[in-house]
């Protein structure tokens, strides 16, 4: 990646200071118990310029009685200089312990739009997550920056009943639990409901997120998928975007009318006001498509409100939907658009080529998730990369490690034998896409000299007796233990997570400080006294039944 090449040495160091909490929200005017960072949904905005170094102290306030740890991982940084602070627990960390508190701190390596969430099982889907922001070049001529949009998929239920839910197999035993419906779809976590169709505690009219746009200005928007489950489709009436970056990569721009986001993925679009001074349009963002997410039909179509300078700000828009605006496949738009600004090129015959399949199985159980090997199980009483390094390393099947060693670069080739999609999201790195499609992979690529190059790409749903595939390739070059797992929360839950370790010769040079092994005793020291009931590939909160014992790693 070209940007890693001249990254600015501001000397400026942004700090931040985040308390997780639960507390009760209504963004769609249903109450329910949010897990919020500084009691704001969405998150506090991280704000900081290319070169800058970002510390965050994360505070855990989610309270004993709880029994619940925390983490945060910073979306789509590459950690090449730090690579213990990507807040993944029990791979880089061990858990935040209740009323207590971890500084990360890391370098904007970066530029462009993304976010941070917690990475402790689902909490993020109850809503710990927040926007961040890299300042750099402009790439794209624009007057005015809008600031992120954020898309999320959204439930009445809490975080950890879903997961439970979805854990278990239906009353025949044999077939998994389909993941619940979405209740809501929510814009920069706005978003209506109809009262009538709950029994909830509901207050009508929330309201809706509104933009203001200046007619004849091209306005920025920093879009970001920051749902549990739901590919989403983003359009503005009445407009034309011009793309200009994906997740982290600036690319070649290309002008859509909609475009569709998996989990994890951002988009930065440049939108020109053509409208009157006086007009308003709505802005959409679309889930309703069987198959592909599950969904409550009557709140499939998130909406917010473009403004312009002169328009009525109570008006409602009577303007009409684009007419791709709806989800039509469970897929990303045509990976030979996008392509990088600052063209990149793999290595044609790479050290590694490694086949990966997607299945799941049922256990006996619960329903499980693999991806390349058994179904990935996290001991948060360790943090593998801290082991690692100390030299006292011991893999597990649960951990799902694939070791690459001093190799320079893997190719993988990936194939769902499942009828579910999965946004693929990969720590560390990013990733070339050379090929995705339905059937065996024919070992044609897309642009060979210059492919997209992104860190989440949706492998999209296999098709009845055959497979789909995404074909992907990256540089081993920086050391560490990566993670590799779906973006859906149900499906990381269940285990579709494998621990990419990188370079381990020049792992045990990295100089990671002791209070890592300082945090793991501090958890441990907790989790001896406060058990916790372990449901998914991460750990749970307290289980109030007396005399319970630290449940074993396996199901």
């Amino acid at each position: 990646n070209d940007q890693d090449l001249s990254i600015p040495d501001t000397g400026v160091t942004r700090e931040y200071d985040f308390t997780v909490t639960y507390q009760d929200i209504a963004p769609d005017g249903v109450t329910k118990r949010g897990v919020l960072v500084n009691g704001q949904f969405p998150g506090p905005l991280i704000e900081a310029n290319w070169g800058d170094w970002i510390q965050v102290t994360v505070h855990n306030g989610l309270g004993v009685e709880e029994g619940e740890g925390t983490s945060m991982h910073w979306h789509g940084f590459l950690q090449k200089e730090s690579q213990w602070m990507d807040g993944v627990p029990g791979v880089q960390q061990c858990p935040i312990t209740p009323n207590d508190s971890f500084t990360y701190r890391f370098r904007a390596e970066q530029y462009g739009t993304s976010w941070y969430h917690s990475h402790y099982s689902a909490q993020y889907a109850g809503g710990a997550a927040g926007p961040l922001v890299v300042y750099g070049p402009d790439s794209g001529g624009y007057d005015i920056d809008l600031g992120p949009v954020m898309l999320s998929d959204w439930y009445h239920a809490q975080y950890y009943d879903i997961v439970k839910e979805t854990m278990q197999a239906d009353p025949t035993g044999q077939n998994p639990t389909p993941p619940p419906a979405s209740d809501n779809n929510l814009i920069n976590g706005y978003g209506e409901f109809d009262c009538s169709t709950t029994d909830l505690p509901c207050v009508p009219d929330a309201g809706v997120a509104k933009f203001k746009f200046t007619a004849g200005k091209k306005h920025r928007l920093r879009l970001v998928n920051t749902g549990a489950e739901a590919m989403q489709r983003f359009s503005i009436d009445g407009h034309t975007m011009t793309v200009i970056a994906h997740d982290f990569v600036p690319v070649q721009p290309f002008q859509v009318t909609a475009l569709t986001l998996g989990v994890g993925q951002r988009a930065d679009v440049i939108v020109e006001a053509t409208g009157k001074p006086s007009e308003s349009y709505w802005m959409r963002s679309d889930i309703g498509l069987d198959g592909c997410n599950a969904f409550n039909p009557a709140a499939s179509e998130a909406l917010a409100v473009v403004l312009y300078d002169d328009a009525d700000p109570n008006g409602v828009p009577a303007s009409t939907a684009q007419p791709d605006s709806r989800l039509a496949v469970c897929k990303n738009d045509d990976i030979s658009l996008g392509l990088p600004l600052h063209p990149t090129m793999p290595d044609p015959s790479p050290s590694v080529t490694t086949e990966l399949h997607i299945t799941n199985e049922w256990n006996g159980t619960h329903w499980l998730w693999h991806f390349g090997g058994p179904s990935y199980r996290a001991d948060f009483n360790d943090a593998l990369l801290y082991q690692i390094q100390q030299g006292n390393a011991e893999f597990g099947p649960q951990s799902n490690v694939h070791d690459f060693g001093s190799n320079k670069s893997v190719r993988f080739v990936i194939y769902n034998d499942t009828p579910a999609p999965h946004p693929m999201h990969m720590h560390g790195h990013n990733f070339w896409v050379l090929a995705d499609g339905v059937g065996r992979w024919d070992g044609t690529t897309a642009n060979p000299g210059n492919p997209q190059f992104r860190d989440v790409h949706i492998l999209q749903p296999a098709p009845t007796g055959s497979s789909s595939y995404m074909v992907i390739q990256i540089e081993l070059d920086n050391p560490g233990l990566w993670p590799f797992h779906c973006h859906i929360a149900w499906h990381v839950s269940a285990g579709l997570y494998l621990n990419m370790l990188e370079r381990p010769d020049d792992i045990k040079k990295l100089p990671i400080p002791s209070s890592f092994g300082d945090q793991c005793k501090v958890w441990g020291d907790y989790t001896a006294t406060n058990p916790v009931d372990q449901i998914d590939s991460g750990l749970k909160r307290k289980d109030m039944s007396p005399g319970l014992r630290r449940k074993s790693m396996y199901f």
